[in-house]
């Protein structure tokens, strides 16, 4: 298994290597009237994907503290006196 993924990787990172040597080519990006950013056209491919995944993961932070908060309320509330955890059974065959 362990060498099955380590030509997974491989493959994929000489894909990566060729697709970044075959997208060298300048591109223009117009931010505003007046400013222009030139770069290699893989360069600005990297910088766009990064930028969303890290959107990506900003968004993801109201939810996970959200599950955080409602799983400390539902802590507090078990470890309240009178409050005995339900009985776990087990599953029928």
């Amino acid at each position: 298994m362990t060498a099955l993924t380590w030509v997974a990787r491989l493959i994929i990172f000489v894909f990566l290597v060729v697709f970044a040597m075959q997208n060298t080519a300048l591109v223009t990006l117009t931010l505003a009237p007046d400013y222009q950013w030139q770069a290699p056209l893989v360069i600005l491919l990297l910088a766009f994907f990064a930028g969303g995944a890290i959107l990506g993961l900003l968004s993801l932070l109201g939810m996970i503290f959200g599950q955080r908060r409602e799983i400390s309320r539902l802590k507090r509330m078990l470890a309240k006196p009178g409050n005995e955890a339900m009985p776990v059974i087990p599953p029928q065959p």
